[in-house]
């Protein structure tokens, strides 16, 4: 970083009006750094060239008002995450909802007041950074999730296919929207311990015997240590379901042949997710199934490997799965 390098915050103003704008640049000008644009077009074409944080926007402005900048903001998957609030003297509670319903975190009237601006562009920068972090959070998940899937000759996307099955089903069941997404970040974990499972025995190309299974066996235990002991949150249903994602509704399963309800809710929702996955893609030593013929397989297995009350949910999906499937194929 040189000595003369800026790393405030860059904000986008635009008003059709320059006194507006001096008014704005006044208020914000010592906590960041300022783009500014007097018309719609001028406005989305800085927005898509510089990608500011976030942006000031009036509405009353000639050829494209300020509803229609901040549609065409979020219409565009590479800025639609940039946050908008709107800086208008329409003040009616009709025009607060309009700003609201074309995309916009936030609704500020003129006259403005300086303590009010600063407080909401604060606010939400710091929500939009919030929201940053947690994706990346997500990313990293799932990238450890993958890096134990190369390892064992998995597909790269195996573990983003079988994260979103099993958030589909947690929601299903009842469970509710926060739960279900820290389920969506911690099953990416589920397989984590076969990283510490030497190549011998995770790569053998035949049928492992009886020494060479229990080295196997030994990786839920691995990935629950590696993630740790966590009072709550997303590590603590992640450890929860690398160490039990391997038990078996009946008590057959491992490493300890925990039974029904005993076996952690998250960890019942992830088997059914990882062996529906595992089924239907192709690997170097097999075919993909069917979903028909999988779906078959998670029925017969119910009440033996899987939960009876999960199974006939999980298939009831099957329009949201497919388009899991499509949205990230191999």
């Amino acid at each position: 970083m040189t000595a003369t390098e800026d790393l405030r915050p860059r904000l986008l103003l635009v008003d059709d009006e320059p006194a507006n704008l001096q008014v704005l640049r006044h208020v914000l000008q010592e906590e960041y750094r300022l783009l500014f644009a007097t018309d719609g077009v001028r406005a989305l074409d800085i927005v898509r060239r510089q990608r500011p944080d976030l942006v000031l926007l009036d509405v009353m402005m000639p050829a494209m008002d300020g509803y229609a900048v901040c549609e065409a903001i979020k219409a565009d998957p590479a800025i639609a995450d940039i946050p908008v609030i709107f800086v208008s003297a329409l003040g009616e509670a009709g025009h607060e909802a309009r700003g609201f319903e074309a995309g916009a975190v936030d609704y500020i009237t003129k006259p403005v007041s300086a303590a009010v601006v600063r407080a909401r562009v604060r606010t939400h920068l710091s929500l939009a950074r919030a929201e940053e972090l947690r994706a990346t959070r997500l990313q990293i998940v799932q990238r450890l999730g993958r890096a134990a899937e190369y390892k064992d000759n998995e597909t790269g996307m195996h573990v983003i296919r079988m994260s979103h099955y099993a958030q589909l089903l947690a929601l299903a069941v009842g469970m509710g929207e926060a739960w279900a997404e820290d389920l969506l970040h911690a099953a990416p974990m589920h397989d984590v311990g076969k990283i510490g499972i030497p190549d011998a025995v995770l790569l053998k190309p035949g049928k492992l015997d009886a020494e060479e299974w229990a080295v196997m066996r030994r990786h839920p235990k691995i990935g629950a240590e590696i993630i740790g002991e966590h009072a709550g949150g997303v590590l603590c249903v992640a450890r929860q379901i690398a160490l039990t994602h391997h038990e078996k509704w009946d008590g057959s399963g491992y490493p300890e042949g925990l039974a029904g309800e005993a076996i952690p809710l998250a960890a019942r929702i992830v088997a059914i997710a990882d062996v529906f996955d595992a089924l239907t893609t192709r690997r170097p030593y097999k075919a993909a199934w069917s979903m028909e013929t999988a779906f078959c397989h998670l029925r017969s297995e119910s009440g033996r490997h899987f939960d009876p009350a999960l199974v006939e949910p999980f298939i009831a999906l099957e329009p949201e799965i497919r388009a899991v499937r499509e949205r990230w194929a191999e």
